[in-house]
């Protein structure tokens, strides 16, 4: 294949990827990368695709994350490009593949942005429909909500892309705002 889709993307997610949150977790950052992609000028469904593949092996093994990923998407014929995108989001954390693309800093970066974003928005009565940067920031600032989201290593992926945090997450709401029926963000009211 020359390009992975995402049609493809979802195709070989499907073969690893059972758990609703983790399907949840993918078109997440799959609509982030669209949105960063769209930013940066680049192809944004390729980008999408990439995103919704990238925790390819997470769900049947979380203990040795992308150490299963390479050879069975090699195999299936993914780009080497998308591939290394792909080991490159768990850099310092189990990989030593350095993001050094824009695809690739975004993808490390919006992996977690992408969670505290999505915790937000599930808080809101319109979810992510009528989110503004500004009110997401004040969840941001605060140490404990989604205390588990890595916020030292979104703000070391924003550095990488040299951007401010403010910049990135309103890219990325942008992006969720246009997927939020399918990533289930349009919130309580009817």
């Amino acid at each position: 294949m020359d390009k992975l889709t995402v049609e493809e993307a979802k195709r070989l997610n499907g073969t690893m990827v059972t758990e609703e949150h983790l399907k949840l977790h993918a078109a997440n950052v799959a609509a982030c990368m669209g949105a960063m992609a769209r930013h940066f000028g680049e192809d944004k469904e390729h980008w999408e695709a990439v995103g919704y593949l990238h925790d390819y092996d997470y769900e049947k093994y979380p203990e040795e994350h992308l150490a299963h990923t390479e050879e069975p998407l090699r195999e299936a014929g993914v780009p080497e490009e998308d591939i290394r995108a792909i080991l490159s989001h768990g850099y310092g954390i189990c990989t030593d593949v350095e993001p050094l693309s824009a695809m690739e800093k975004s993808l490390f970066t919006v992996d977690e942005l992408s969670g505290i974003i999505q915790a937000a928005a599930r808080m809101r009565p319109n979810g992510i429909t009528d989110m503004e940067v500004k009110s997401f920031m004040k969840k941001w600032k605060d140490k404990k909500f989604a205390a588990k989201c890595d916020r030292p290593l979104i703000l070391k992926g924003c550095e990488m892309l040299g951007m401010d945090i403010k910049d990135v997450s309103e890219i990325c709401i942008s992006g969720m705002k246009e997927h939020a029926a399918e990533l289930q963000l349009t919130g309580t009211e009817e």
